[in-house]
């Protein structure tokens, strides 16, 4: 390890003297950290130019104030028990330099955001958070083969850089995938790896968006789009969705620059848009310029019925940016996504991608690609697409179950449906509390990663339950666990509002 000290040789301290000074700069401001081995003496006389024994004095200074300590046979360390009247001055000095420091005037940040909730806010025994994949579906020994294929041939695989649109391989592999799985006409060179679909929405705004232009999101939406959108400062417009997806009627006539929406599994309600309203969506688009979004984020699980055309399959105007992911099929922690773009956007988009990253990581591409030419990423879509199927219908039974007759959307495809409360019960954020309180996470819209723009139909009785994370015993004990919540906040308000009286009495 090389330190950060330069020495002066005309300078007015002796280079022993600067070299104790730097190196006590160093453990003071917490560079060098205790119990952090310092270089021998030799080594870092060498990288100084200076001689051995200027070293060693210096070493031989900071181990007798209490600065370093020698351990026989190990080498020289940074003392975990450092002069406390030093410590205290060192304070004291720097309290003073970031104080004058953050005294002087600074430019205002040009980023205004809010972060979308993409984490589960605790640590819950039955967890039904959204878009969570089980560990223990990912393929690892196959991922670990192909790893080591791919690697066997990296050549300049980590030394180079590539085309910042993606690996031709594993473009070449998405467009093969979808052709027959979305009914798209794409080629490869329409396709653009990014960093997941965040990282996609991010790349279509920074080549559509500007202040005030005027972007249109479902209500409710995901909550990552509406709050990437309202960064840019452009002006969102909702528009309401309902068991046939995103009112297309309600769309603004005119000036409109996209339309961001989840049509195959509307996010967070699980609608899917029906065939008559993708035919006048895109007959909008084309009459008013406007571009369409079509945010794909989980289409690969369909679980009833043949799945609709994708728009973009659909599109005679090349209105359509479609942007799929493979965060919820392979694994969030791959973060590959891709966007595939009309002809017109693809090198303003791929200078975009270059002046962003210059590329995605070449290892992760290589692997991916073969994991989907060779077929394994077919057989391992069947696998999931049954087990996700199998606690599908563990939650909707149990649902049943416990409360009856239930209002449910969402359950033809996906990773998590909506369960629409009847009257009677709490709010969707109060039931929330209640399944809490019992080690459960079932979610409202606004804790779910969904964005209502408050005057939605559906915010205050709607409870989102993800199933893709959890097996079939725990997903039955999960709901097991909020009947027993809502059994005790029935029995707690029938008690308040009648003392006098058991609810058996009634």
């Amino acid at each position: 390890m090389e330190l950060p000290v330069s020495l002066d040789p005309s300078g007015r301290q002796s280079l022993q003297r600067q070299l104790f000074e730097q190196l006590r700069g160093l453990i003071l401001g917490a560079g060098l950290r205790p119990g952090t081995p310092v270089p021998p003496s030799r080594l870092l006389a060498r990288q100084l130019g200076v001689s051995r024994n200027t070293v060693v004095l210096a070493y031989e200074r900071l181990s007798a104030e209490g600065y370093l300590q020698t351990r026989s046979a190990l080498g020289t360390y940074v003392s975990h028990d450092l002069p406390d009247s030093s410590l205290r001055v060192d304070a004291g000095g720097i309290a003073d330099r970031t104080s004058a420091r953050r005294q002087l005037p600074r430019s205002s940040l040009a980023f205004r955001g809010r972060a979308q909730a993409v984490v589960s806010p605790g640590k819950l025994e039955f967890d039904f958070w959204l878009g969570r994949l089980d560990p223990t579906l990912f393929p690892l020994n196959t991922w670990r083969r192909l790893v080591n294929q791919v690697l066997e041939r990296a050549d300049s695989g980590f030394t180079e850089y590539r085309d910042p649109t993606g690996l031709f391989e594993l473009r070449a592999a998405i467009a093969d995938h979808l052709r027959p799985a979305r009914g798209m006409k794409v080629e490869s060179d329409q396709i653009i790896v990014v960093a997941g679909a965040q990282q996609g929405l991010n790349l279509i705004a920074r080549l559509l968006l500007r202040e005030g232009t005027r972007v249109v999101t479902e209500n409710p939406s995901y909550q990552g789009a509406a709050y990437l959108f309202e960064s840019y400062r452009a002006e969102v417009i909702p528009v309401p969705v309902d068991e046939n997806g995103l009112c297309v009627d309600a769309l603004p006539p005119a000036g409109v620059a996209l339309v961001h929406l989840t049509p195959s599994h509307q996010y967070p309600m699980g609608f899917t848009l029906s065939l008559e309203r993708r035919m006048r969506l895109l007959d909008w688009a084309r009459q008013t310029g406007a571009y369409v979004v079509e945010d794909d984020y989980d289409s690969d699980f369909r679980y009833r019925g043949s799945p609709l055309m994708a728009l973009m399959g659909l599109d005679q105007a090349e209105s359509v940016i479609y942007l799929g992911t493979f965060s919820k099929s392979v694994g969030t922690g791959l973060r590959v996504g891709y966007l595939v773009l009309p002809r017109h956007l693809i090198e303003p988009a791929r200078t975009a991608k270059a002046l962003l990253d210059n590329g995605h990581a070449w290892l992760d591409q290589a692997v991916l690609a073969e994991f989907i030419a060779t077929g394994a990423y077919d057989t391992h879509l069947r696998r999931i697409r049954r087990t996700y199927l199998g606690r599908r219908d563990c939650l909707i039974d149990s649902l049943r179950n416990h409360f009856g007759n239930v209002m449910l959307t969402g359950t033809d495809s996906g990773m998590h449906l909506a369960w629409h409360l009847p009257a009677g019960f709490p709010s969707a954020a109060e039931l929330q509390a209640l399944a809490a309180e019992r080690a459960v996470g079932v979610y409202s819209l606004r804790s779910g990663a969904a964005h209502d723009f408050g005057d939605c139909a559906y915010s205050d009785k709607t409870l989102l339950f993800g199933y893709s994370s959890l097996d079939e015993a725990r997903i039955r004990a999960g709901i097991e666990r909020v009947a027993d919540a809502l059994r005790e906040w029935k029995r707690t308000r029938c008690t308040s509002a009648r003392p006098a009286r058991t609810c058996a009495d009634r």
